[in-house]
């Protein structure tokens, strides 16, 4: 196939704010009963009666949470809708609305801005969300994408982060660490790239690992399973910064103590041959890669037998007293004190 070296490029400026608003947003449908008011207003007007109400945002800036050497702008629009959902999953919830604001400079045609709404609408379909607003204006470099979720659960439902007592299990969903050997692929084909522009990347090896660095998925399926099995969990967060940074929030918040132990890690096959491939020790990235989206939460001892053996979930430690500290219990059978070495977006 012949690539067209001068695709269409629109200048965003012929339509202005509200023609782009209206252009962005015409194919958004309403799906929830609790949306009353969609787009086209100054706010809009939801009603969940006797629901709660959970809302999450978060903010995604280029060269900062992505790079658009090779992230398609499709999968960065469904990406940015899925990181938001996921926090609504992680207060045992369901994500019926969500809000979209962007912030684009004049490199950005409208065919680009399509692109990555065609990702966002994909996104709400899939997850059965309404995209009920949001905002757009002009940046001086870059892009950045804002999304707020919302959610609803009745009080009985939701799960906080503090509810862990020093006796229960530890548990996560999937398995983790892809997500970041997945980004030390891209980044390798893209230095490969700079210094050769005419290599191809080889990634069918990869293929898993950059699935879920550039597509993942919110557990959006965990309530309905943990529902089915009867069990709420003690306490929940979602891996978007690292296994290490989130067992950390949760004992904190909590305050108990946590034995995590190595062997009871969930790995990929891709992900373990990855690692040795690029001379990584599978441990370190396992509790510290972070982006995986997973669900981590505590149990009661008492429902170990509920989810003993189920393929969605991996007991992997157990809460213990607050003096007992956070640890991480090798194969050895050693104990060494967990530090939070995940994502922070604010260091340098």
């Amino acid at each position: 196939m012949i690539e067209d070296k001068n695709p269409q490029r629109t200048s965003i400026a012929q339509l202005g704010e509200f023609g782009l608003i209206e252009h962005l947003t015409k194919n958004f449908d309403v799906k929830q009963a609790s949306t009353l008011k969609s787009i086209g207003d100054d706010a809009a007007v939801l009603d969940f009666k006797d629901k709660k109400v959970v809302v999450s945002t978060d903010l995604l800036i280029e060269g900062v949470h992505f790079d658009l050497a090779y992230m398609p702008l499709k999968h960065l629009g469904y990406k940015a809708v899925v990181v938001n959902i996921s926090d609504i999953c992680a207060m045992n919830a369901k994500a019926t609305q969500i809000t979209v604001s962007v912030a684009v400079s004049n490199r950005f045609p409208l065919e680009a801005l399509e692109e990555l709404f065609e990702g966002i609408t994909h996104a709400a379909n899939e997850y059965k969300v309404d995209v009920v607003g949001g905002d757009t204006t002009s940046s001086q470099k870059g892009l950045i994408i804002s999304i707020t979720a919302i959610g609803e659960a009745s009080e009985e439902e939701l799960v906080y982060r503090n509810g862990a007592k020093a006796t229960d299990l530890l548990v996560v969903t999937g398995d983790i660490g892809a997500a970041y050997m997945g980004l030390q692929v891209l980044e390798r084909e893209k230095q490969v790239f700079q210094v050769n522009p005419n290599s191809q990347p080889d990634l069918d090896l990869y293929t898993y690992l950059i699935e879920r660095q550039l597509k993942p998925e919110a557990r959006k399926d965990v309530r309905t399973l943990l529902h089915a099995l009867e069990i709420k969990p003690t306490s929940m967060i979602d891996i978007s910064d690292g296994l290490s940074s989130e067992i950390i929030h949760l004992c904190k918040q909590s305050n108990v103590g946590c034995n995590l132990y190595e062997d009871k890690l969930p790995l990929d096959p891709q992900f373990i041959s990855t690692c040795e491939e690029f001379n990584i020790d599978s441990t370190t990235v396992a509790i510290n890669g972070g982006e995986d989206y997973e669900l981590l939460f505590t149990i009661d001892i008492n429902d170990f037998d509920k989810i003993k053996g189920n393929p969605n979930f991996s007991v992997i430690g157990h809460m213990a007293h607050e003096s007992e500290g956070i640890n991480l219990v090798t194969r050895a059978n050693t104990q060494i004190p967990l530090k939070a070495r995940g994502w922070d977006a604010l260091s340098e």
